[in-house]
């Protein structure tokens, strides 16, 4: 695509990595003034590149390549037996999908999930405004997917509708649902809405083999992984 060879990379400074201990990380991200769209993000991805806010980014750090793109050929996706019982166990859930969420409803949430589960992570403290930068999405293809009980929202899987995939950013969910498995359930909603769509890939952004807090994105079988700019069939 010739846009790609235009668009301008910057490089930020090392700093302390979120998921391996006594790394150093750097990401390049793509020019914030650069006149994207759905097409050029979709092609991005392909290659690696995640989004935040209106940033789209991929790790570059100098002495590590641990982090590797990952996706769910979503045709070929097989359901385990855990699989069909956190299905099930949602059942009772009402699922739709905005482009204009409540933000005093979703960040009342997003809050207590940060708080609860990611007290230690680069986004706690949480405020409101970081809430916005960070899920907001200029290019217009962002979806709320509410899960609600009752009326009540007791989750969220924010997602983007690339013209190859889905790309799930992030999933936040009332902390005490935890016989749920809200997270897995978010992933395979998500699957299913491609398959639904016609859409190849669900993007699921970076694994790393040894961290633990990536482990959970091997389980969606089979996967790929983007290895020296190919994407092949992966292996937990």
């Amino acid at each position: 695509m010739s846009e790609l060879a235009n668009l301008k990379l910057y490089a930020t400074a090392e700093h302390p990595c979120s998921y391996l201990k006594d790394q150093q990380a750097s990401t390049i991200f793509i020019d914030p003034a650069a006149n994207l769209d759905v097409n050029v993000y979709s092609a991005l991805s392909e290659l690696g590149f995640r989004r935040s806010g209106g940033h789209i980014y991929r790790p570059h750090c100098a002495d590590c390549a641990a982090c590797i793109s990952v996706r769910v050929p979503v045709q070929a996706f097989a359901l385990t037996r855990t699989h069909k019982r956190c299905i099930k166990r949602n059942s009772d859930l009402t699922i739709t999908a905005t482009a204009h969420p409540n933000i005093d409803e979703h960040y009342a949430l997003y809050e207590r999930y940060i708080h609860a589960r990611h007290s230690d992570g680069d986004m706690y403290p949480p405020n409101r405004q970081q809430y916005i930068d960070f899920l907001n999405n200029p290019l217009g293809c962002t979806h709320y997917i509410e899960m609600r009980k009752q009326g009540k929202l007791i989750g969220c899987a924010v997602s983007d509708r690339l013209s190859n995939g889905l790309s799930a950013i992030y999933t936040y969910f009332c902390p005490t649902q935890t016989t749920r498995s809200l997270g897995r359930f978010a992933i395979l909603h998500q699957i299913q809405k491609a398959q639904n769509l016609g859409l190849p890939y669900l993007y699921l952004g970076y694994w790393i083999r040894n961290c633990q807090k990536m482990t959970y994105k091997s389980e969606y079988q089979p996967f790929e992984k983007l290895i020296d700019r190919q994407w092949v069939l992966g292996a937990s």
